[in-house]
């Protein structure tokens, strides 16, 4: 043999033993790699807007879409057709009206309480383009919420769809005594303090507002308020900037989805998820939406079928009630290879892709006002999103021990916190950085504060508590275990239980009560639990119960059991113990005290019998 004829046999030897080797114990190096590239390419594209005079914001984007494919579908929406241009133009006529009939100024905040419609992004839009902040308001909550939301991001407007108007008879005094005016998407309305929008749109101008009103020259500008439950009780409005805005419309783009696509949008739009994401995703690719006003599992494959749908936005939930759904011969008959969300559990997404086909479930793991996000572009069941070494060259996060009983972190003799090993549970921490900013809650200095450990690991350092406990295993997968503090999900919704514990505590009857939540086998999140003890002299009252939850809480926040208790148990500083109620969930038999479970044909809240637990178990018993 030459002697280079044996070079090149072993530099094919070598660089098919590296190739062995990298399989081995690199599986996933080169489509990690292929897609943090994708990923950075997208940020350094951010970072040159820093070099420059002008942000080029996601409205701006549109605006470009609605030059380039005009007649192109943007929103299909209970079977109309939305081009781009149409949604463009009754912008402008919205924007024009907001400035000579409302008479809104660049830099006011304005609060928006619509329902999933075209019309909420045309509000939206127009906003935007006279140079105003929109603060995004959840159609579910109640009067004092509701006020509280309106006046904590400063808004000095409230424009409310036409089906929501009657909802507002309860705080319309109210705003008008703090000098809030009222604008409905109607024509004429028989409220003496509310305007109407519709009537002035027909004669507006559809013509586009000068640009220099929408014009921003940085992207920490905010741009967005988008509400949040957390261990406050009311609900708080995380500032979300034009940079945050930027990055979520990359999401879909990042996982592969191009113009082509068809976009399902199920998720309501106040939410960061359809927002950002389903409709600035929409906008980045110039693709189109199918918008639903409401989630419905009977709909949702008729509708993929209808509108060659490709992309879906889910939460776990919603996949579930689509697996519940009765089989048919043509579940595997759809166009749909891709869904966009997070909270799925893995036994309802292998029974989601074993029914409905190979769809590829994209997990996303963030909070609407977090300064981390994993994605898990792999796709591997069970996970939310994956590290590796080049991630966290860019971002800096821990897990930290956490004890569970005394609700608050493990440190050492120093002070300082620890972190896990891998393939153990810890409290996800992001460090806040010039890379990874926190832009914290609008109105409060001491919310934003209370999100961030300060003195982590060394003095002086400050980071993001996500509230989150989740695991890396060794591969860098990570995956969602539980949170931890005051608030969980349940109906893909955050709970602050202070709120729901604030809300009880102005019942007669009731002396002291602790909101938890507990685990329902089947169901993602956990259901809303009270154990309270009674004021004496008074009773339980199942009916007066009911009313007031349904009355002043939203559907997601109701507890649905309750359990009579005759003291607290508290920790050592005095907080309310949370961690055995957890524990010792809503069995009847197992639990010696009284428990009760919300029952809407009775209207009040019943006993919980074994009968009852069993079915709710079994999935009989609507939730």
């Amino acid at each position: 043999m030459t002697p280079s004829l044996g070079c090149l046999s072993a530099l094919i030897a070598g660089f098919f033993s590296v190739h062995v080797l990298q399989k081995l114990c690199f599986p996933y190096f080169w489509r990690d790699l292929m897609f943090l590239l994708r990923v950075m390419r997208y940020g350094v594209s951010l970072e040159l807007f820093k070099l420059r005079s002008r942000v080029h914001t996601v409205l701006d984007r549109f605006i470009q879409q609605a030059q380039r494919v005009p007649d192109k579908p943007f929103v299909i929406y209970e079977g109309s057709v939305h081009t781009y241009r149409d949604i463009e133009r009754r912008s402008n006529r919205l924007a024009h009206v907001f400035l000579e009939d409302v008479k809104l100024k660049k830099g006011e905040c304005i609060a928006l309480l619509m329902s999933n419609e075209p019309d909420f992004l045309c509000v939206w839009f127009g906003l935007a383009k006279v140079g105003c902040s929109v603060a995004f308001l959840n159609i579910n909550i109640k009067s004092k919420s509701l006020l509280h939301c309106v006046n904590c991001c400063g808004a000095t407007t409230l424009i409310v769809g036409a089906d929501l108007v009657d909802s507002m008879n309860g705080i319309l005094s109210s705003l008008q005594d703090e000098n809030i005016q009222v604008w409905a998407m109607k024509s004429h309305t028989e409220h003496t303090h509310v305007h109407t929008l519709l009537d002035k749109v027909e004669a507006a101008s559809e013509q586009p507002v000068p640009a220099s009103l929408r014009a921003t020259t940085s992207l920490k500008a905010p741009t967005l308020y988008i509400f949040t439950s957390g261990t406050t009780g009311l609900p708080k409005a995380a500032v979300i900037t034009h940079l945050q805005s930027l990055k979520g419309s990359a999401g879909f783009w990042a996982f592969g989805a191009t113009e082509d696509d068809v976009i399902y949008i199920p998720l309501p739009l106040y939410h960061s998820a359809a927002s950002l994401i389903g409709i600035g995703g929409t906008i980045e690719l110039g693709a189109t939406c199918v918008l639903k006003k409401k989630f419905s599992a009977s709909q949702f494959w008729n509708d993929c079928r209808k509108y060659d749908v490709t992309v879906f936005q889910y939460i776990g939930e919603l996949c579930r009630y689509l697996c519940n759904q009765p089989p048919t011969e043509g579940d595997m008959v759809h166009k749909v290879r891709m869904g966009v969300g997070n909270g799925l559990r893995p036994d309802v997404w292998r029974e989601f892709q074993s029914r409905f086909g190979n769809v590829k479930m994209c997990e996303v793991y963030g909070s609407t006002e977090g300064n981390l996000c994993f994605m898990n572009h792999i796709g591997k069941i069970g996970t939310v999103g994956r590290s590796n070494f080049f991630y966290r060259l860019l971002f800096k996060y821990d897990l930290i021990k956490y004890d569970m009983v005394k609700d608050e972190p493990v440190k050492d003799q120093r002070g300082f916190c620890q972190t896990v090993k891998k393939g153990e549970t810890g409290l996800l921490l992001s460090k806040v950085s010039a890379l990874s900013p926190f832009f914290g809650y609008a109105g409060s200095k001491q919310l934003t504060e209370r999100k961030l450990m300060r003195n982590v690991f060394v003095k002086g350092d400050a980071y993001f508590n996500t509230g989150d406990l989740m695991a890396e295993d060794q591969e860098g997968f990570i995956s969602f275990r539980d949170r931890v503090g005051d608030t969980f999900r349940w109906k893909g919704e955050n709970v602050a239980t202070t709120e729901v514990t604030e809300t009880l505590g102005l019942v007669e009857f009731i002396h002291e009560v602790n909101v938890y939540g507990v685990e329902i086998k089947g169901h993602e999140g956990r259901a809303g639990m009270a154990a309270m003890i009674i004021r004496p002299g008074f009773s339980f009252d199942g009916i007066k119960l009911f009313e007031h939850v349904m009355r002043d809480l939203p559907a997601y926040a109701r507890p649905l059991f309750i359990r009579l208790q005759e003291e607290m148990e508290v920790t050592s500083t005095f907080k309310q113990q949370k961690f055995q109620l957890v524990q010792s969930g809503f069995n009847p038999s197992s639990i010696s005290d009284l428990l009760f479970v919300l029952d809407h044909q009775q209207q009040s809240y019943i006993p919980l019998t074994d009968c009852i637990y069993h079915s709710i178990l079994a999935g009989e018993r609507k939730l």
